[in-house]
């Protein structure tokens, strides 16, 4: 039986834009519970949707490659549109949620949804992010740590 790997270096973006809704500090408080040090996680509070937090990835914080994970459902809209946004971007998934069926048909459904709206952001409309942002050097510091693979 092998460990898991643990990231390397990452930029945990997502939505924050209530106070009792907090993606990035959710994944941090998960991340640190399997181990991971604060030192290579970035927080991104504006990536209010997938679009959002692929364009900043590339544009705020500086990143080049990207491997994004997050829900299998998830991977092939998150990797396209970071491809989109200009960034070398790979996939990987957790398939954790096929456990129950209504979650699956929910998310199903949702991905409809936001499969549409990512294609008319990305591809017609050219959105910006909610928060565009000054250029952000947290990443190029957790990078420029000793080991860390490149950007």
């Amino acid at each position: 039986m092998s460990a898991t790997p643990r990231p390397r270096r990452g930029v945990l973006s997502g939505d924050n834009s209530r106070r009792e809704y907090d993606e990035p500090t959710a994944m941090r408080d998960h991340l640190r519970a399997k181990g991971v040090p604060d030192a290579v996680m970035v927080l991104d509070y504006a990536g209010f949707d997938t679009w959002d937090s692929c364009v900043r990835a590339r544009q705020v914080f500086g990143a080049r490659r990207v491997t994004v994970v997050t829900q299998d459902f998830h991977i092939p809209r998150a990797v396209t549109l970071c491809r989109t946004a200009g960034l070398e971007a790979f996939g990987a998934g957790d398939d954790s949620a096929r456990r129950w069926a209504v979650t699956t048909y929910a998310s199903a459904a949702r991905e409809l949804l936001a499969t549409a709206k990512a294609f008319a952001d990305a591809m017609i409309l050219h959105s910006e992010p909610v928060f565009p942002g000054p250029r952000e050097v947290s990443l190029e510091r957790v990078l420029a740590q000793p080991g860390a693979p490149g950007a």
